[in-house]
């Protein structure tokens, strides 16, 4: 049986997607964020090392990392579905989409996410004007250019068939979804960038994704 470990408001609302569309059966065990400090609670490390989420267990193997999860379980469980056919065009956008996620995208929203808390978290009057200084200049300087640069990227790509991988949808639909929610939330695509949007739109018509959420429980980005 496959254990969802899910924690309240994460990425691993996509864990839950992907098992909807596959038709797997699974269970789902929450976690609440503390509400001071919206970290993971500690009871998450006594399921992985990190205690971070997601993490599934399979029939008692422990796998943590989205890439990892989406991997085994379109491996192990998928028999083909969600994944281009190997050695095909389709395929080669599929693992690039399946790694940019979370080695390329996600970092930079979550460094915008940061700096953006830098500007309104109680700091010592004296140097608050210092710290807002710094976190403006590295969004300017470097944060907001290089997400333009990268959600250009994907506006241009996501305009040959409104998926990243062929003509339907995939498995790097699924990864790409939280980060493209989370640049319509604070990174700058919810202007300008039409394919982008309509892309959120869909995915979130979907039965599957809808059943995933009612599986999970709503969830908000943080801001």
């Amino acid at each position: 049986m496959i254990v969802v470990h899910h924690l309240e408001n994460s990425r691993s609302q996509r864990i839950l997607w992907l098992l909807e569309e596959l038709g797997l059966p699974y269970t789902v065990k929450r976690y609440e964020r503390d509400k001071k400090t919206m970290l993971a609670p500690p009871e998450l490390k006594a399921v992985h090392p990190l205690g971070k989420s997601p993490v599934i267990s399979d029939d008692g193997v422990v796998i943590a990392e989205t890439g990892a999860i989406i991997e085994h379980l379109i491996e192990g469980h998928g028999n083909g579905r969600l994944i281009p056919a190997v050695g095909t065009p389709e395929y080669n956008r599929y693992r690039y989409w399946l790694h940019y996620a979370e080695g390329s995208l996600m970092p930079l929203l979550v460094m915008k996410l940061i700096f953006s808390k830098t500007t309104v978290a109680p700091t010592p009057w004296l140097i608050r004007p210092i710290a807002k200084a710094i976190a403006n200049g590295v969004g300017r300087g470097y944060l907001d250019p290089s997400l333009k640069l990268h959600l250009t990227s994907i506006e241009t790509a996501l305009g040959d068939s409104g998926w990243f991988a062929g003509s339907e949808l995939t498995a790097a639909d699924i990864i790409m979804s939280f980060p493209l929610e989370a640049a319509a939330a604070r990174g700058g695509a919810s202007q300008g960038y039409p394919n982008i949007l309509n892309f959120l739109a869909r995915i979130k018509a979907r039965p599957a994704w809808q059943a995933a959420l009612g599986k999970g429980g709503p969830y908000q980005l943080m801001r």
